[in-house]
């Protein structure tokens, strides 16, 4: 009920944006876009194929905003903008001349009438899994916020390999377009030119991205020339080089299947042991967090269990909670001992809740040439919430404190 009252409010304030800034997204193509996992990587890369073709396009996505040639902070830990900010960015964009929109969105942010106002063309659902549960209560209602992207979408872009294709295709009023790695679809990697040496995820969101391009207008020439320019993400499988014979790689995957599938990748690319560098997020879906433990137990051969925003709650509480899934799997628990990496063969984990001490262990005591180092959770974020304060934070000068030793 609760909720529901606050959930008015938004609505209110969104309508309320909507009529000061006079609606301006009705005058431009805007593609959105959620999804559980890839939805940002989605954006980048559709934004990209956009710019490519030179169309007009701004961007308003978790790592920031584009808009016309300048970059805009979003905000800690945010996707879509409140309702009066992202009414501004985009009555900004239609100024600087843009026509296309691609717009990033959250459940939290349809569930709470963020994006009222914000005409959709094309909606783009990468896919749908365990997640925010803490603010959903359960998949059904999680499910059902989602689906809300497709609301007056003339166009819906649905992954035909997410088990819940079949429930969001009965839901979409709109033209279906499908994208697939393995199954009978509108876009798959039969049909598209992909770039060489990208993980099954990637494949995806390209495809995604893609489909969504067509019905910008784009051909398909043209999207596939813009998929080889493409350069990627900060803080997406970012790769940090060095000296010391390490595959090193950051990512923003703090979810279920985003940490699997960043982890099936990572192994994929190690020639020896492959270490994952990884927390749950505090006042967040709590549900997940032995789930990610055992995930990680079952593809990493050793698992630091650190900080990643834990709020209020304490951090070592919620490493607890990670190392039950850890030790589901098998996984050992390992203190850290000098220092020293384990001695005998064997999965193992470790408890360290300081980030850049946990980062400095499996870098500088773990991992051996030919070993890879993932460091999941906060990929391009540029602050740590400790209590209720944001304190500054880049992984990647983590990572190279780390090497620095």
């Amino acid at each position: 009920m609760m909720r529901r009252i606050k959930n008015f409010g938004h609505f209110l304030m969104a309508l309320s944006a909507c009529f000061v800034y006079g609606y301006p997204a009705r005058k431009m193509m805007v593609l959105a876009i959620t999804g559980t996992d890839g939805k940002t990587s989605t954006a980048f890369i559709l934004f990209h194929i956009l710019k490519k073709a030179k169309l007009p396009v701004s961007m308003i996505s978790t790592v920031k905003a584009v808009i016309g040639n300048e970059n805009y902070d979003t905000g800690f830990h945010v996707t879509t903008p409140s309702p009066f900010f992202l009414q501004k960015l985009i009555k900004k964009a239609l100024k600087e001349g843009s026509r296309y929109l691609v717009l990033e969105t959250t459940s939290h942010a349809l569930d709470q009438f963020r994006t009222l106002g914000t005409s959709i063309d094309a909606a783009v659902i990468t896919n749908i899994s365990h997640e925010h549960l803490d603010y959903h209560g359960n998949m059904e209602n999680y499910r059902n916020a989602k689906a809300r992207i497709m609301q007056g979408a003339k166009t819906v872009v649905l992954n035909k390999d997410d088990e819940n294709y079949s429930y969001l295709k009965k839901k979409a009023r709109g033209g279906i377009v499908t994208f697939s790695l393995d199954k009978t679809a509108d876009f798959t990697p039969d049909k598209v030119k992909l770039p060489d040496g990208l993980a099954q995820f990637q494949k995806a969101n390209m495809l995604a991205a893609v489909a969504a391009a067509r019905e910008s207008g784009v051909d398909l020439e043209a999207a596939e020339n813009g998929l080889k320019s493409f350069n990627g993400i900060p803080g997406r499988m970012e790769e940090v080089k060095n000296r010391r014979g390490l595959k090193i790689m950051i990512d923003f995957a703090h979810k279920i299947n985003a940490l699997s599938q960043a982890l099936i990748f990572a192994r994929s690319q190690t020639k020896k042991k492959l270490i994952v560098v990884f927390g749950s997020a505090g006042l967040r879906d709590r549900l997940k967090r032995p789930i990610m433990g055992e995930v990680a137990g079952k593809i990493a051969d050793y698992a630091v269990l650190t900080a990643e925003d834990p709020r209020t709650e304490d951090v070592r509480k919620i490493i607890t909670q990670i190392a039950q899934g850890c030790l589901r799997s098998g996984m050992k628990e390992l203190e850290k001992k000098n220092g020293q990496p384990p001695s005998e063969k064997g999965k193992y984990f470790f408890r360290i809740p300081d980030r850049q001490e946990a980062i400095n262990f499996a870098i500088r005591k773990l991992a051996g040439a030919g070993d890879t180092v993932i460091i999941c959770g906060k990929g391009h974020e540029q602050s740590m919430c400790y209590g209720k304060t944001e304190y500054p934070w880049d992984e990647r000068q983590a990572v190279n404190k780390a090497l620095s030793a």
